[in-house]
Formats: structure tokens, C-alpha cells, sequence
């Protein structure tokens, strides 16, 4: 069974709003606060409030920590991390999430990444947030995570390095390839932080994906906002069919216009930028041209590389861009054993646990040259090897 977290922010989102909800939706306290006591960082601890906003209830959560902190680069909070009694994939998805917000700060410092640094208190309270939300998810068993599309609110802010527009560059920079949506409040919504954690921990953004809602929990944010309560809602649920489902982007042009050899080169260049799909079809056009229609299916996070590809590497002059909902079977890959050597196959599950087989063509292709044989007689080798008929 599928669990799912869906990151509600229609009124934003950042690391405490994060753990607020995580513990409103029945993470404890206390196994937060063990999981601060594994990062060594001294005498530092945490603490839950009630708040109201809006009339409407969230949990508010503080870090207390000594004034007596260092001044820490990306690396130290990683060692940190790493040197903590923590399982390993809870440090490896902590670590991604640190050096996301870290290469977000250099890009738009201009600086390299070793020399980005934390200041002092802030890097306690980044730590927390990003190790506390991974481990919480964790511990709620959640296997996916999708996230609504991000507000974009406006105004100005100051920060450490002077007066910034909002969102912060560091937060435009993270949300480049992400769904986002304007919205008219004047104030920050979105932290560095908190839109690291998205982007890292999300697997999809869009609308909430089909499930039964088991627990609904609501973390408070700092300020007040006047048309809404600021609060980030956490949906969980579970997803009794075994197909998944997430939101994808369609990229597509009609060419009339484009060397045909140009083509080969494209599909290749898009597929190692992010496209998970790519393909061609011809068509007639206006006055009777002959054309191929390119279309691109990939990540919402991936489509901004993707539309400048297919603006750089194609004749097109205007690309069209739809969002399609993808179901897909739980799968695994694995190697299985035939008469001709080993072939690797993906294997995916249907509801009613009938299983479907997909050898992989190349390594087909590969064992039956190697043998004499036909690609054929080794996909039914591999299907029969791995327990299909």
C-alpha cells in the first residue's frame, strides 16, 4: 500500500512550517527531539506551541539553541549529518537537500560552493528542519510525497546581504522548473529552506493524487497574513491501488522546416536533459506540408531546461506545453539467469497481484548475437526465467 504526503501550501511553505505539520499529523515530539540529539550540536532543543490562525489551529515549532554556535559551510552540516546515529537513507536525502539549498545560495552569490556558509544560529535551525522533516516522513512510513504548486507572493525583504526582492534569489533560483502560482501578499511565503525541502522530497507537483485522507495536520508559519491563515497543510493518505499517479509536462512543436538529420541528435540531447519520453510524428500541415510534431514528456521540474532545448536544437519558434496525469504499476528492475547469460527485466505488479514482464531490447539484443539466436527467443528465455509464461 502506498502512502502518501500531500504538502498543502496555499500559504506557503518553510522548514518549521514543515515540522509543525509533521508533528500536528502525529509525529511526537520527542522522537523529534532525538533525532536533534543525534547531530551533537549541543544544547539545543525544541518546543511546540498552539497557535491560532485565522481561527484555525496548527502547530507552531521553535529551536532553542546556545548563542555560542560556529559559523558553518555546506560540509560541516553534511559531516554532521553523516556522523549521526541515523539511518542512511534518511542521511543521503538530508545531505541532498543541504547541498540543493547550498548550490542555490552560490549560484546566486556567484561564489563557489565550499564557500557558502550558514550564519551561525541559522544553520542549527536549517539542520533541524531539514534532518527533522526527513526523519518524520520516515517515521510516518510515507512513500511518496507530492507538493501543490508553490505561491509566489511579492515585496521586500532584508536578509543578511542587504534589501531583496521576494521571493529571495536563492528561492527564485530553487523554484526554476517548478509549478508556481501568484499570489497577492505582499511578504515572504517561501523560504530557502522550505523550498529545498520541496523540490528534494516531492516527487511530482500538482493537484492532490487519488487516495483515502487518513490524518490531516497543520504547521504555523511566523507571520499573519491578512486573506488567509498561515498555515501549511499536510494530507496523508493511502493509496489502496497499486497504480501511482503524478502530473507530468508536455512539450510540443510542429517542424515543416528541420534537416532531418538534426533529429537523431535531438532525441539523444533531450533524454540526457531530463525527458523521460520523446517522440515523433508526422503529420500534414497548412497548404498541404509534410511535418513532424516533436513532443517532450518530463518532470514539471525539468521542463524549463527542456523548452530552451528544443529552442536551441530545433527550427521551432513557439512551443506548446499541456499537463498530463501519468499512471503508472509498481515496478522493479533485476537481473535473471537464461541459457544465454544474464538479461536484466523490469517487473511490475497489478492489483490483483498478476505480474507483467519487460525485458530489457539492448541486453536481448546483445545475448542473442552473442548466441545465434533471435532477440525474441531471449525475451521469452528472460520472461520464462523470471516466472512469467
Amino acid at each position: 500500500m502506498n502512502r502518501i504526503a500531500y504538502l498543502d501550501c496555499f500559504a506557503g511553505i518553510s522548514g518549521d512550517m514543515l515540522l509543525g505539520a509533521l508533528i500536528s499529523a502525529g509525529w511526537l515530539l520527542e522522537q523529534l527531539q532525538a533525532v536533534v540529539d543525534e547531530l551533537n550540536l549541543g544544547d539545543v532543543s525544541v518546543q511546540t506551541e498552539n497557535i491560532s490562525k485565522h481561527h484555525l489551529a496548527g502547530i507552531q515549532v521553535s529551536v532553542s539553541a546556545p548563542d555560542a554556535q560556529p559559523m558553518r559551510h555546506p560540509a560541516d552540516l553534511i559531516t554532521l549529518i553523516e556522523q549521526a546515529e541515523l539511518p542512511e537513507a534518511i542521511q543521503a536525502r538530508a545531505a541532498d537537500v543541504i547541498m540543493t539549498l547550498a548550490k542555490a545560495e552560490a549560484r546566486v552569490h556567484g561564489i563557489p560552493v565550499e564557500e557558502v556558509h550558514f550564519h551561525e544560529i541559522g544553520a542549527v535551525d536549517t539542520l533541524v528542519d531539514v534532518v527533522g522533516t526527513v526523519a518524520g516522513l520516515e517515521a510516518l512510513g510515507i512513500d511518496q510525497v507530492v507538493c501543490a504548486p508553490i505561491p509566489w507572493s511579492h515585496g521586500m525583504i532584508r536578509i543578511a546581504h542587504g534589501q531583496f526582492p521576494i521571493p529571495t534569489p536563492a528561492v527564485a533560483a530553487l523554484l526554476e522548473g517548478i509549478p508556481v502560482t501568484g499570489v497577492d501578499v505582499d511578504g515572504e511565503m517561501v523560504t530557502p529552506t522550505g523550498a529545498a525541502l520541496a523540490i528534494c522530497l516531492a516527487g511530482s507537483f500538482g493537484l492532490l493524487p487519488s487516495m483515502t485522507v487518513t490524518r490531516v495536520g497543520y504547521g504555523a508559519g511566523r507571520q499573519n497574513w491578512p486573506d488567509r491563515p498561515n498555515l501549511l497543510r499536510l494530507i496523508l493518505g493511502e493509496q489502496t491501488s497499486a497504480v501511482s499517479s503524478e502530473n507530468l509536462t508536455v512539450l510540443a512543436c510542429n517542424l515543416d522546416d528541420m534537416v532531418p538529420e538534426w533529429y537523431g541528435p535531438l532525441v539523444e540531447s533531450a533524454l540526457k536533459a531530463g525527458a523521460l519520453d520523446i517522440w515523433l510524428t508526422p503529420v500534414h500541415m497548412k497548404k498541404g506540408r509534410p511535418a513532424v510534431v516533436v513532443e517532450v514528456v518530463c518532470k514539471p521540474q525539468d521542463a524549463s531546461a527542456l523548452r530552451a532545448l528544443l529552442f536551441r536544437q530545433t527550427t521551432t519558434l513557439g512551443l506548446r506545453e499541456t499537463t498530463v496525469t501519468r499512471w503508472a504499476l509498481p515496478r522493479r528492475s533485476r537481473i535473471v539467469t537464461t541459457s544465454y547469460g544474464d538479461v536484466s527485466i523490469k517487473e511490475a505488479t497489478l492489483d490483483d497481484g498478476t505480474r507483467k514482464f519487460a525485458p530489457e531490447h539492448d541486453d536481448c539484443a546483445a545475448r542473442a548475437e552473442e548466441h545465434g539466436v533471435t532477440a525474441r527467443e531471449v525475451w521469452i528465455a528472460a520472461v520464462q526465467a523470471a516466472g512469467g509464461t
